[in-house]
């Protein structure tokens, strides 16, 4: 199946996930909630849909406000998270809204963004 860092890995809300199973995707949301055990946490999207992210191992950081993840979509819809990034947000907030419009555009004009 090859390193999800080298397939394309089009950007996706909660609503597609569904249509992407098994394939890598790249998802951002809000940090909503972290289970006790640190292996999985909860991101909400830019229209406030949740998304359960699952780790392979505890996380060994504190984790909050907006992360990117890059991971493969189970059969449960929901992403075995690869790797993540925290987006730095004491200058400027993110905002998840407007990067959900985008998101639109991009995936209805999918002839001009082909890896979404």
């Amino acid at each position: 199946m090859g390193d999800v860092h080298e397939l394309p890995r089009p950007r996706v809300a909660t609503g597609h996930l569904a249509e992407r199973i098994g394939q890598p995707v790249c998802f951002v949301g809000r940090v909503e909630k972290i289970h006790p055990t640190g292996k999985f946490f909860v991101l909400a999207d830019g229209e406030g849909k949740h998304t359960t992210v699952e780790l392979s191992e505890p996380l060994d950081e504190e984790i909050s406000g907006v992360l990117e993840v890059v991971g493969r979509v189970t059969n449960q819809a929901t992403i075995m998270c690869m790797s993540y990034v925290q987006f730095r947000e004491d200058k400027s907030p993110f905002d998840l809204e407007l990067y959900n419009e985008a998101l639109k555009i991009i995936h209805e004009f999918s002839e001009y963004f082909p890896f979404g």
